[in-house]
């Protein structure tokens, strides 16, 4: 096990995040702390970093470095960003931290900023086609994506601490408040031609980003309290920026979701994301909670471990992930996925489950069937649902998580009272819960042919014949007990799927062994089992 810590000192605030990675290169986060240093405030009118800056920041670090000790870190990724960065004496501020604290501050470049910004959202967001903006205190990367590939970027010297701070110099206030930052914004946007009427999906990165997503999850009455990868029209955003200048300092701390160390500078960080919108003509915004720093532990994990920089299929990657963290049989919980899998396939005749959809909800669920254990054996199936409902999935909406979780919670039958009292329940409707019931069905079969966690059963067969379904598994030897549990879920079978099944057992079991009840030898040496 090797836990890193990574430290971002920014313009607005700093963080720090220590991540705990296990054997099979499994991670969590076991620590999360930020301090809103507001550096771009603390500078003199030459730009130069104030006294009380340097004071500041080497408290703050030193406090940091006192959390890496006590969470035994093994190593610490920092970095500076644009307040340290742009200041002529960041050099010396960065020498004292170090001599000081014993970490070493690298200042990056807008570039590399932007670029680990990137990192962090690509790795976390299903998106082909974008525009990424990280905005921070001090300056604003933005970051356009084509085919998942980074293809322009830039490092804007303006952000959400900075434009208010430039706007009251100039004596503005209300309305005229806004034509000002309008007008500084627009000076920065003008060295962004790639972005002009793009037409691609905004995916915002930052306190302000998340500040925004807040208060919209709060207007809509959002089922969940998740940020990263929550999505809405930028026109509801733009609904209540409409007001916001005319509302005083004191009275947008009252906003719903706004936080009180916000409310000074959401102004500004909003202009900034309504003129990169307007310019873009973008409709939607996608909140990340993942940027700078999860882009430093991807660059990190690749160059110890191998992991590709750019993961090709976040959504199997984050399965692996939780499967080496939670899962204590991993051979069962991946053949129990690939029967699963096999038999949507085989049936979708009879299911009718959209493929697109489906796949990677059952394809998650089964994987994570038995991740529940690690709370407690009995019960675990809700236990599963729990864990998957609150987990760190990266490649699904938030609703299909909550699919996937009933899924798992269902395994062993269908249980209405799972979903009482559940924020999302008014969303699921009768059909939902239908397909719900098919796909909890699949699950639950998959998992009756490995029911003694030994791999008796190496492969099926899933095939419809007519009104029949069918149902061949290929065997290494006599898989009783996985028979006697499909054989006491065939009522269910009947009426979920709407037809009756027969079972082929094709097994090196020799003829002279006696039937199992309920099953006759057939002529081509595999043996039959039909419901009764």
């Amino acid at each position: 096990m090797k836990r890193i810590g990574i430290i971002d000192v920014g313009s607005n605030s700093a963080r720090l995040v220590i991540m705990e990675i296990n054997e099979s290169n499994g991670y969590r986060l076991v620590y999360n702390q930020k301090d809103p240093l507001r550096l771009a405030l603390k500078t003199d009118k030459n730009g130069y970093l104030t006294e009380e800056a340097f004071a500041s920041t080497i408290t703050c670090l030193r406090g940091f470095a006192s959390m890496c000790h006590f969470f035994q870190a093994d190593e610490i990724i920092a970095v500076a960003t644009a307040a340290i960065r742009n200041a002529p004496n960041g050099g010396r501020l960065v020498k004292q931290v170090q001599a000081q604290t014993g970490i070493d501050l690298e200042i990056i470049s807008g570039k590399t900023e932007a670029y680990m910004s990137y990192l962090g959202v690509i790795n976390t967001i299903n998106v082909r086609d974008a525009v990424i903006f990280d905005l921070g205190g001090g300056s604003t990367e933005i970051i356009l994506v084509r085919d998942r590939k980074l293809a322009e970027s830039i490092s804007l010297p303006i952000g959400c601490v900075t434009l208010t701070r430039a706007s009251r110099q100039q004596g503005a206030s209300g309305l005229e408040d806004l034509k000002v930052m309008a007008r500084l914004i627009a000076e920065q946007l003008a060295k962004t031609p790639w972005l002009e009427n793009c037409g691609l999906p905004l995916v915002g990165v930052g306190g302000t980003a998340r500040s925004i997503g807040k208060v919209e999850e709060k207007r809509q009455k959002y089922f969940t309290a998740k940020l990263h990868n929550f999505q809405f029209d930028l026109n509801d955003f733009k609904d209540w920026y409409k007001g916001l200048a005319s509302t005083p300092p004191a009275l947008r701390r009252r906003i719903p979701g706004l936080s009180s160390d916000r409310a000074d500078v959401i102004l500004g960080g909003s202009t900034i994301i309504k003129a990169i919108a307007d310019k873009a003509r973008s409709k939607k915004l996608i909140i990340s909670g993942c940027g700078l720093r999860e882009g430093l532990f991807c660059q990190y994990l690749h160059q110890r471990t191998g992991r590709p920089l750019i993961i090709p299929d976040i959504l199997k990657e984050s399965q692996n992930d939780m499967i080496h963290l939670y899962c204590p049989d991993e051979p069962h919980c991946r053949l129990v996925a690939k029967f699963t899998l096999e038999l949507f396939q085989g049936w979708k005749k009879l299911h009718g489950l959209d493929q697109e959809r489906w796949r990677p909800l059952l394809e998650t669920a089964a994987l994570l069937h038995d991740t529940g254990i690690t709370i407690n054996f009995y019960n675990h199936t809700r236990h599963s649902g729990y864990i998957i409902e609150n987990s760190r999935l990266f490649g699904l909406s938030h609703m299909d998580v909550v699919f996937a979780s009933i899924i798992a919670a269902w395994h062993h039958g269908i249980n209405r009272t799972y979903l009482r009292n559940k924020p999302y329940r008014k969303l699921i409707t009768e059909t939902d819960i239908q397909d719900l019931s098919k796909a909890a069905l699949l699950l639950a079969m998959a998992e009756c042919l490995d029911y003694t966690q030994s791999g008796i059963i190496e492969d099926i067969e899933a095939r419809v014949n007519g009104d029949m379904a069918t149902l061949t598994l290929i065997a290494r030897e006599d898989p009783a007990v996985e028979l006697n549990r499909l054989n006491s879920m065939m009522k269910w079978i009947r009426k979920t799927l709407g037809c009756p099944l027969t079972l082929l057992v094709k097994a090196g079991v020799p003829k002279a062994s006696p039937a199992l009840p309920g099953r006759a030898p057939s002529p081509d040496g595999t043996d039959a089992v039909r419901p009764g």
